[in-house]
C-alpha cells in the first residue's frame, strides 16, 4: 500500500486550489492532531493582514522564495523580518503575524511555504 493516500501525498500541481485571495493556491492535508498547510503564493503577492490565532499554534517554514512580514507580541509590532529558503517561523497562540509580502524565486516565481497548525484549523479544509 505504498501509494495509500491516507499516508503518503506527492507534489501534485493539481492537487492545490486557488484561494479567494489573488496568486495564493495551497493543498491541505490534515492528520488526527495536526494539519498541514502547502502555500504556492505568486511572487508580489499580498494580502495576508495581521492576525493572531487563538487556539491553534503555527510552525511554518519557506521552501522556495522569501517571505517578508511582522510577527510579534503585538497587534502594532512595526519591525518587519525577512525570512529566505530554510528559514523557520513559530507563531504559537496570541502571537500576532502577517501584513506580508511573498517573493518569488528565478526557477518558479512563487513563494513555498509550509505550515504546520496543532491543533487543526477548523476552517482549512482538507484537499489531498
Amino acid at each position: 500500500m505504498k501509494d495509500d493516500p491516507r499516508y503518503v501525498y506527492f507534489l501534485d500541481d493539481n492537487a492545490f486550489e486557488e484561494t479567494d485571495r489573488p496568486g495564493f493556491r495551497r493543498r491541505v492535508v490534515n492528520g488526527e492532531q495536526m494539519q498541514l498547510c502547502f502555500w504556492r503564493i505568486d511572487g508580489g503577492a499580498v494580502g495576508s493582514f495581521i492576525h493572531q490565532h487563538a487556539e491553534t499554534e503555527q510552525l511554518g517554514i519557506v521552501f522556495r522564495g522569501m517571505l517578508d512580514f511582522r510577527i510579534g507580541d503585538s497587534e502594532d509590532t512595526e519591525g518587519r523580518t525577512l525570512l529566505e529558503r530554510g528559514d523557520v517561523y513559530i507563531a504559537n497562540r496570541g502571537v500576532w503575524h502577517g501584513d506580508s509580502t511573498f517573493h518569488g524565486d528565478d526557477e518558479y516565481g512563487e513563494c513555498w511555504i509550509m505550515d504546520v497548525f496543532v491543533p487543526p484549523r477548523s476552517d482549512l479544509k482538507p484537499t489531498g
